[in-house]
């Protein structure tokens, strides 16, 4: 098959488009012919070493979608043809941007009919962090107020979907060239985050219960001065290793809940999916896919998830 590889750690210009065996699925693992695969940050952290996969060379990517080749011995509940969408690869298990990919059962679900295999590649490491984020850990409930930052990026339009379909008031941030969609989506509030009185626009549209926020290193102190008593704050990311607060006593005054979070440390993968699946086909959750690239297009995707500003997922089609 074609598989993107890295054989050693760097920048973008160390991936590789090569010929290497079809994997053949262990007992307890689907293989799957990959139709789409996501882009994430994370794919990137896991290229240039700040994260270590399980060894080199690595194929990277983390999400897909696409049909049941073949099953392992112990496999019952999917069949080939099957056709299914997935995360949590890329980490322990050679990843996604290949044409075929072997999974645990454990890290898939049926992809609903209907819906595309790019849109379910556009799913997993979004949708399954928003949803442990907002649901998992911050428990939010309707008629709460929710602020998500940065809500034109992957899991960022994710939370905002799910937060709406909670029945909670969201509040979002965003370039102005994004508002309109997010309105769509179901924000209530969308506010442009370089506004010079976004803490005070923020507050005046509701001090949140709830603040997801994915670069903790510029926006922690901004979240205890918004918050409302008892805020559960949940931290799923940041450009720099450190973060904290400047007024401390302002923080401890809200008597601030934090969680930081990691999307693989969930424990069953699936489950969420699943849940994930239920809202698609609802309708009250579409992933947005702002363009698509080929397997020998892989590095430009990884310059331009970092880079470039897009309005929801990269996806790759092998």
């Amino acid at each position: 098959m074609r598989a993107v590889r890295y054989h050693e750690h760097g920048d973008a210009d160390v991936l590789e488009l090569e010929e290497i065996p079809t994997p053949e699925p262990d007992e307890d693992e689907v293989l799957v012919e990959v139709g789409a695969a996501g882009i994430n940050p994370v794919d990137t952290y896991f290229r240039e070493g700040s994260y270590a996969p399980a060894e080199l060379p690595w194929i990277p990517g983390s999400d897909f979608a696409g049909t049941v080749e073949a099953v392992g011995d112990e496999v019952t509940a999917f069949e080939p043809g099957d056709r299914v969408f997935g995360t949590g690869l890329g980490k322990d298990i050679p990843g996604t941007c290949a044409e075929y990919a072997a999974s645990p059962t454990d890290r898939i679900a049926t992809l609903p009919d209907g819906v595309s295999l790019e849109t379910g590649a556009a799913l997993g490491v979004p949708a399954v962090t928003a949803w442990r984020s907002l649901i998992d850990h911050a428990e939010l409930e309707p008629a709460e107020r929710c602020l998500v930052h940065g809500g034109s990026g992957g899991v960022g339009h994710a939370a905002v979907q799910i937060a709406a379909a909670t029945g909670a008031e969201v509040t979002t941030t965003a370039a102005p060239e994004y508002h309109e969609k997010l309105e769509s989506l179901g924000a209530d509030v969308v506010l442009d985050y370089a506004r010079e009185d976004l803490e005070d626009a923020v507050i005046t549209a509701g001090a949140p219960d709830v603040i997801l926020d994915h670069r903790l290193d510029d926006y922690l102190q901004f979240d205890a001065n918004v918050a409302t008593q008892g805020t559960r704050v949940v931290g799923i990311g940041n450009t720099v290793p450190e973060a904290g607060f400047s007024n401390v006593p302002a923080a401890r005054s809200k008597e601030l809940r934090i969680h930081l979070i990691s999307m693989f440390n969930t424990s069953d993968l699936a489950a969420v999916l699943r849940r994930v699946a239920t809202l698609l086909s609802s309708g009250e959750l579409s992933p947005e896919i702002d363009r698509t690239y080929d397997l020998s297009e892989v590095p430009e995707a990884h310059e331009a998830v970092l880079s470039e500003s897009f309005f929801g997922k990269l996806v790759v089609t092998p």
